[in-house]
C-alpha cells in the first residue's frame, strides 16, 4: 500500500510493539505529528525538554527490557537529545531516537535549525541513518530497532529529511527486513575456551564473580546463582549490576569499586580468580590497574568482543551471550566450599560493620543514608523501582537500598548524567505502570529537570521524588573536602522551596528533617494519589565511606572513621596519593575564605577528644601534598 513517509514511521513503530514515544514536535518533524492523529494505539508523552525525551526513552527501556522510542525535530531538538543518547550509549539501553531534518534539497546549505546530527552523534551511538527518501524508511527503521536490541544493546539515530516524511512510497513491511552481512552480534567462543575456563573455576581456592549490566540484559540471575551455589563463589557486583543478583543473597557481597563495600574490593585484590560476567572493567571497578588483582586469573565473560582485553588483560575469554555461555559452561562446574576464603571475607566484613553510620545512635541530625535505608524499609515488601541521578545521593542508594529484583534500580553510570533520574523515571513508570517508582535524586541534578514535574503532572502518573538537600554538590564537595583542603570552590548551591515548586506544579510537597519523621513522610507520599516530591533536609558535609581515590589500588580506601560519622583520623586512612603532586596548593586567600559557606560543625563539637586526631591528619594530609 503507498503511504506517506510520515505514516511508514508510525506503521513501522506499530509493528515494532511500540506502544509509547517520547517526544516534542518542531517544524521538521511536523508532517509526522500530523500523521499520528491517524495513530492513536500510541500514547504520545511530552516532556519539557528533548533531553528529557531521551531520558525517559531510556528509563523505559532498563525497566521493561523493550526498546524506547524518542522524536524531536531538527537543529536544537536533535542536539538536545545528545546527552540522553550518550547517557544510554554508555549504559547499552536499547533507544531509537527519530529526529526530523531540513529538506534535501536544503542540506548542507546551513538552512533554518540545519544540524548534522549524524554527524554529532556518530561517536556515541550504536549506529544511526540519514533518511532522504520514504522509500528507506521502512528498511532504516526495521534495521534500527534490530541494531538497537541485538548483541550488546544501544542507541540508534534515524534522521529524516522533512520532504521525504511528506512525500509518498510504497509499504512493504516483509520487504524491508533487516539484512545487514556486516553486523555480526551473535558470536561464539570456541569450545576450548571453555575448558580452559572449567579447569580454572574447578582449581581456584580464592574465586569471586563479578556480576555486571549484562547479567540482567541476558537475564541469567537463575543461572549466575547455579554457578555460585554449586562453587560457593561469592558474588561482587557493579553500579548497574546491583539486582542482578538478590541482595538478601548470602552469596552476594554487595558493590564493588569506588564506593563499593571495602570488604568486597579487598576480596578481589586477595583472589586467585575472577570471573567477570557481563561487566567492563571500568575505572570506577578497577582503581590502579597495574595492582588489580594481580595474584589472580580472570575469566571475562562479555557479548562485545571490543571489551575483551580493552581494560584489564584475561586469560580466557568467553564471548557471547551470558545466558547461553552460563548454560554451556554449567554442567562441567563441581561442587566446592571454599570455607577458609569465607572465613576470610567474614573477618574483612567484620571491620566494616563499626563503621556503617546505621550502627551509630541517632545524633538528632539526619544524615542521607538513614533516608535511604529507611526508605528501603518502608518499601521492600512492595513492587518498587528506584532510579536515581548522580553523586553522593546514587552512592548512598546502591549500599543503603538493598535491591533483590532484577530492573528495580536504574541509574546513569558510566557516563554519570546529572538530570537523569526525574525523567527516567517517569519513563520507568510508563513501563511498568503498576510498580512504586521511587526517584531519589540529589538537589543539585533535581534543578537540572525539575521541568518534567509538569510533564508527570499532565499525564496523571504518579512518582515519588525524593530529594536529597544537602545544598551542595555534594560528591563535588567531597573531592575538595578530601583532596582540596575543603577549597569549596562553586559548590555550595541554594535552590528553591521544593514544597512549593511541587504545589506549583499542581502536585503534593513535603518536608522532613528528623529521622524519626522519614518513614512517617514516606508512608503520606505512598498514600497519595498522584506524583509526589519529599525534601529530605540532611547534614551538608557528610561524605559517602569507603571511597577508593582516583588513581588508588583498589582496597587503599577512605574508610568511615569509627570515632565520630564527620571526623577524619588519620588511622582510618589507607591510602596515599597515588603520584606526587608538583608543588603545594596555593593558601586560601582572604577572598577565598569569605566565599566559603557556613557550614554547621554541630557532630564535631559533640565529640571534642577527637580534634587533634583531625587537626594532626590534616597536616599529613598538607605534608604529603607537598
Amino acid at each position: 500500500m503507498k503511504l506517506t513517509g510520515a505514516e511508514i514511521i508510525w506503521e513501522c513503530l506499530i509493528r515494532e510493539g511500540v506502544d509509547v514515544v517520547f517526544g516534542y514536535p518542531g517544524g521538521a518533524i511536523l508532517p509526522t505529528y500530523d500523521a499520528m492523529t491517524k495513530y492513536p494505539q500510541v500514547h504520545h508523552v511530552l516532556p519539557r525538554h528533548e533531553q528529557g525525551a531521551t531520558h525517559m526513552a531510556d528509563g523505559y527501556a532498563r525497566a521493561s527490557g523493550k526498546v524506547g522510542v524518542a522524536i524531536a525535530t531538527s537543529g536544537p531538538g536533535a542536539t538536545n537529545m545528545v546527552t540522553g543518547i550518550a547517557t544510554a550509549m554508555m549504559d547499552s539501553s536499547p533507544i531509537v531516537c527519530i529526529t526530523g531534518q531540513v529538506g534535501s534539497k536544503a542540506l548542507g546549505t546551513d538552512a533554518f535549525q540545519e544540524t548534522d546530527v549524524t554527524g554529532v552523534t556518530l561517536p556515541v551511538t550504536k549506529h544511526n541513518y540519514l533518511v532522504t527518501r520514504p522509500g528507506d524508511i521502512a528498511r532504516a527503521l526495521r534495521e534500527a530497532f534490530y541494531i538497537a536490541k541485538s548483541g550488546r544493546p544501544g542507541p540508534v539515530l534515524v534522521d529524516i529529511t522533512k520532504d521525504a516524511q511528506q512525500l509518498a512510497a510504497e509499504f512493504d513491511w516483509d520487504a524491508a527486513e533487516p539484512k545487514l552481512p556486516g553486523y555480526r552480534p551473535n558470536l561464539r567462543a570456541p569450545s576450548e575456551e571453555y575448558k580452559r575456563a572449567l579447569e580454572l573455576i574447578n582449581s581456584a581456592q580464592r574465586p569471586v564473580i563479578l556480576a555486571g549490566q549484562g547479567i540482567l540484559k541476558s537475564g541469567a540471575t537463575a543461572e549466575v546463582l547455579q554457578l555460585a551455589g554449586t562453587a560457593r563463589i561469592p558474588i561482587a557486583t557493579t553500579l548497574l549490576g546491583i539486582g542482578a543478583v538478590p541482595a538478601s543473597s548470602p552469596l552476594n557481597l554487595g558493590m564493588m569499586g569506588m564506593h563499593g563495600e571495602a570488604w568486597v574490593n579487598q576480596a578481589i585484590q586477595q583472589a586467585d580468580l575472577l570471573i567477570a560476567l557481563g561487566m567492563r572493567f571500568d575505572d570506577r571497578v578497577t582503581g590502579n590497574l597495574k595492582t588489580y588483582a594481580v595474584n589472580a586469573k580472570k575469566i571475562h565473560v562479555e557479548i562485545d568482543p571490543s571489551e575483551i582485553n580493552k581494560n584489564v588483560p584475561v586469560d580466557v575469554a568467553l564471548i557471547g551471550d551470558l545466558h547461553e555461555v552460563l548454560t554451556e559452561l554449567l554442567p562441567g562446574v563441581t561442587t566446592a566450599k571454599h570455607g577458609e576464603w569465607w572465613d576470610k571475607i567474614a573477618d574483612m566484613k567484620g571491620d566494616s560493620a563499626v563503621r556503617d553510620i546505621q550502627s551509630l545512635p541517632d545524633s538528632g541530625h539526619l544524615y542521607a543514608a538513614h533516608v535511604i535505608n529507611d526508605l528501603w524499609r518502608a518499601t521492600k515488601d512492595r513492587d518498587t523501582i528506584v532510579v536515581t541521578d548522580v553523586g553522593q545521593h546514587q552512592m548512598w542508594e546502591a549500599q543503603y537500598y538493598h535491591h533483590d529484583r532484577p530492573r528495580s534500580l536504574i541509574t546513569s553510570g558510566g557516563l554519570g548524567t546529572m538530570g537523569f533520574a526525574l525523567p527516567a523515571a517517569i519513563g520507568a513508570k510508563f513501563a511498568c505502570p503498576k510498580k512504586d517508582v521511587w526517584v531519589v535524586v540529589g538537589d543539585g541534578g533535581f534543578q537540572m529537570t525539575s521541568c518534567e514535574l509538569a510533564t508527570a503532572e499532565q499525564e496523571g502518573i504518579k512518582v515519588n521524588v525524593a530529594i536529597i538537600n544537602n545544598a551542595f554538590l555534594g560528591m563535588v564537595r567531597q573531592w575538595q573536602e578530601f583532596f582540596y583542603d575543603k577549597r569549596y570552590a562553586a559548590t555550595p548551591m541554594t535552590g528553591p522551596d521544593f514544597v512549593k515548586l511541587a504545589e506549583a506544579y499542581r502536585l503534593q510537597g513535603l518536608r522532613c528533617n528528623k529521622r524519626p519523621d522519614v518513614s512517617g513522610t514516606v508512608q503520606k507520599a505512598l498514600k497519595a494519589g498522584g506524583t509526589v516530591v519529599i525534601d529530605f533536609v540532611v547534614e551538608k558535609e557528610d561524605a559517602v565511606f569507603p571511597m577508593v581515590p582516583a588513581g588508588a589500588d583498589l582496597d587503599k580506601m577512605i574508610r568511615r572513621p569509627k570515632q565520630d560519622v564527620l571526623l577524619e583520623s588519620g588511622s582510618d586512612k589507607e591510602w596515599q596519593m597515588p603520584t606526587p603532586q608538583a608543588a603545594a596548593p596555593a593558601p586560601a586567600t582572604a577572598a577565598s575564605r569569605a566565599t566559603r559557606p557556613a557550614v554547621r560543625k554541630t557532630a564535631k563539637k559533640s565529640a571534642p577528644a577527637a580534634r587533634p586526631a583531625a587537626k594532626s591528619a590534616k597536616k599529613r594530609r598538607a605534608l604529603a601534598r607537598a
